[in-house]
């Protein structure tokens, strides 16, 4: 009966079979392999590997003339060296890739501080001097591209204000060896990033312990208010470093950060948050600060970005300049304030048709979130008893999730999870440069982003 069998299996077109083999798995192509002579060379045929070749490792018709192999073969050959990484390296190639053509034009310098990527080798032997196992997707990243020089501006992500300067490196795999942690509070976490003006780093964790998770990445944040400095929160930035790593890419390809003299600004733009009154537009993005942040005691520091633009449709009477504004301020607590002065920043813009005005504030609050909206108020140029209000749309301002140390468990050894990406406020935080009273909103801030956008900022000490 099995010759019989094997003898129709024999007998069947070849174009069927192949048909069916387009739906098979590089697993179940292999073991068709080894069920008899006719499978073994139908399951070798060039047109299914092409088609896995392009899936898992994005190769084109260019990469296999150059390397003068079959698709079977070429395969073979990716999967010795990255064949452990067959889950990751497509989707880690596509990212690298993406942000390379974006940031070719924009951000050349950033380009040409990128490293090549790591051998398995050097892997290894970083795998045996820290004592540790690195996650395979951030392995499979680190073939590709060993981080980048330490250069500024980093690859992760900028930010400025009048007298604080962020900018975040990706650390080659050695130089974050060099910063592995063993001490209390944060054993056995790698980092990830390095700014030079402030010494924040976002850091990896490779041993789930002192109520941490495998492979999330953070920020930490020591405890101000316990005694003992192993006391450390955390601000969760991704649970894995191919979630933390695409993610960050897909919001810089995608104009979510925005690029600014060379740099990215990791300001988001919520959905939404954009209002028009007659010809002029009001847009938001806003950024949480965890260098300057802390959750024990509770002090959340935010900037937001403002963009003014009358449209270049508008008529020349519509000329206008910008007088007061207004701000309604809701935190997550529930307290609400309203806060009202004359300009932003000190000045007062005259608004033309096709002209923009952009300008960046930052506040702290005790509560994870709040919410701003408010008002603006012009008068005409021509007319300057024409006075008239510019709606500013709502826009919430929330913390990332957080969580705390090992030392805050309860009885039962559970740790406090804190998420507070839900629970949208209103907080706001404009130009406290006047006479209001500001509460705890006094210690708000605000700068031209003529600063904002200058060739350096001021390095904060």
């Amino acid at each position: 009966m099995a010759a019989s069998s094997e003898f129709e299996m024999d007998q069947l077109p070849s174009d069927p079979l192949l048909h069916i083999f387009t739906y098979l798995s590089y697993r179940d192509l292999v073991h068709c392999s080894f069920v008899n002579r006719r499978l073994n060379e139908l399951s070798k045929h060039n047109l299914l590997w092409k088609s896995l070749c392009c899936k898992h490792w994005l190769l084109t018709d260019a990469d296999r003339l150059q390397s003068g192999l079959s698709w079977y073969c070429l395969f073979k050959r990716y999967y010795s060296d990255l064949g452990r990484y067959i889950q990751h390296y497509a989707v880690l190639r596509k990212a690298w890739e993406q942000l390379k053509s974006f940031l070719q034009q924009r951000c050349p310098r950033m380009i040409a501080s990128l490293k090549e990527g790591t051998t398995e080798a050097e892997l290894n032997d970083i795998e045996t001097q820290i004592g540790c196992k690195l996650p395979d997707d951030y392995r499979c990243s680190y073939r590709i591209h060993n981080g980048q020089k330490l250069v500024i501006p980093g690859l992760m992500g900028s930010m400025s204000l009048s007298n604080h300067y962020r900018s975040e490196v990706l650390l080659d795999v050695e130089t974050a060896a060099g910063g592995f942690q063993q001490r209390k509070g944060m054993r056995r976490c790698l980092p990830l990033t390095f700014c030079f003006h402030t010494g924040l780093s976002q850091y990896m964790t490779l041993d789930p312990i002192e109520g941490r998770r495998m492979g999330e990445s953070f920020y930490p944040c020591p405890d101000q208010t316990a005694q003992d400095p192993a006391a450390i929160d955390m601000f969760i930035t991704g649970s894995s470093f191919l979630e933390w790593f695409t993610t960050y890419v897909n919001n810089v390809v995608t104009g979510e950060y925005p690029i600014i003299k060379d740099q990215i600004f990791r300001y988001v733009h919520e959905k939404g948050c954009v209002a028009t009154t007659g010809d002029i537009t009001v847009s938001v993005s806003t950024s949480f600060l965890p260098e300057l942040s802390s959750v024990h005691p509770p002090h959340f520091f935010f900037t937001y970005r403002i963009r003014i633009e009358m449209s270049s449709s508008a008529s020349r009477e519509a000329a206008c300049q910008l007088d007061s504004r207004y701000w309604k301020i809701t935190t997550s607590d529930g307290n609400v304030e309203e806060v009202q002065g004359p300009g932003v920043v000190g000045e007062f813009p005259v608004m033309t048709p096709g002209k923009v005005h952009e300008y960046a504030s930052c506040t702290t609050f005790s509560t994870p979130s709040e919410y701003m909206e408010g008002h603006y108020t012009f008068h005409r140029l021509a007319n300057k008893e024409e006075v008239f209000q510019v709606a500013i749309p709502r826009f919430h301002m929330v913390c990332p999730m957080y969580r705390e140390p090992e030392t805050r468990t309860d009885n039962d050894g559970e740790f406090c999870n804190t998420d507070h990406r839900d629970r949208g406020n209103d907080g706001d935080d404009d130009d406290r440069d006047d006479n209001d009273d500001g509460g705890d909103f006094s210690r708000m801030r605000e700068m031209n982003m003529a600063v904002l956008e200058g060739a350096w900022c001021p390095r904060h000490i």
